[in-house]
């Protein structure tokens, strides 16, 4: 039986479990769940993930939602090849590593696609969350360079879990014009696009992207208009919140409200 995993190409959260069930071998269908954004997906979308987020995975009778838990059941449920190390050190390492770049790194990156895919913030106060968006790119990738030290993944010697976390975020900063410095961490960043797994699901992200085809733009451009219209709404939840608070956009947040264009975590069904 093929897996299902409800999945949004431009998600980092579905591109990290999408390359681990490439990278077991593992057949899987990744349709976009409908009305996604709109405050009232329904379906099987919904039942397998009440948050209302990608991704959410389908296998036979189970339904599992949040990226992290999901790469937990595959590496269970598929456990050759092993994407997390042997041992226990390495394994936590990886596993931080994998935090970080959920949390904070995840965070600079949509707050800086609210800015110049949904014009959020413009004039100085757009520039002023690009200036702080930069500044923490740039630290998080000295950690992470620190993170990777002189190893060639930071799974160790194997590509694995630590990479797989990784990748999808630094390719997002690099389309943000904030790719990491010339050096280790860039020599890593080209080996793992290498991987055929990554760079299938990249492809699937490019397709997407704003600024490709003439669809493409048109495709963000009617976004765009939905969100003003509050029929499309991005979801501010924990991470990114704090985010835009701390890095100088309340005022996005309260336009946003007023709007009716932002939202948050659903309250679970009884």
């Amino acid at each position: 039986m093929t897996v299902l995993v409800y999945d949004h190409p431009l998600s980092p959260y579905s591109q990290k479990v999408k390359i681990a069930l490439l990278e077991k071998g593992v057949a899987f269908d990744a349709p976009l769940p409908e009305a996604m954004g709109s405050g009232s997906a329904g379906g099987d979308f919904i039942a397998a993930n009440p948050r209302g987020e990608v991704p959410a995975l389908i296998d036979g009778d189970l339904r599992i939602f949040d990226s992290t838990i999901i790469l937990e059941y595959i590496e269970d449920r598929w456990p050759e090849p092993p994407l997390l190390p042997a041992a226990p050190a390495a394994r936590a390492k990886a596993r931080m590593i994998e935090e970080v770049m959920d949390t904070h790194y995840e965070a600079i990156n949509w707050g800086l696609a609210e800015i110049a895919h949904f014009g959020r913030a413009t004039g100085a106060a757009a520039d002023a969350l690009k200036a702080r968006a930069a500044q923490q790119t740039h630290r998080w990738q000295a950690w992470l360079s620190s993170q990777l030290g002189d190893a060639p993944w930071f799974n160790g010697a194997h590509f694995g879990w630590g990479d797989l976390a990784v990748i999808p975020y630094l390719n997002g900063s690099a389309g943000f014009g904030l790719a990491p410095e010339p050096g280790p961490l860039t020599e890593w960043m080209t080996r793992a696009n290498e991987r055929a797994s990554v760079a299938q699901v990249s492809a699937a992200a490019a397709a997407m992207a704003m600024g490709g085809t003439d669809a493409a733009r048109a495709g963000m451009a009617a976004v765009r208009q939905m969100l003003e219209r509050g029929e499309f709404k991005r979801e501010y939840r924990d991470h990114r919140l704090e985010w835009m608070i701390r890095s100088g956009g309340i005022d996005v947040v309260l336009d946003g409200l007023d709007k009716g264009n932002i939202r948050f975590t659903d309250e679970f069904p009884a």
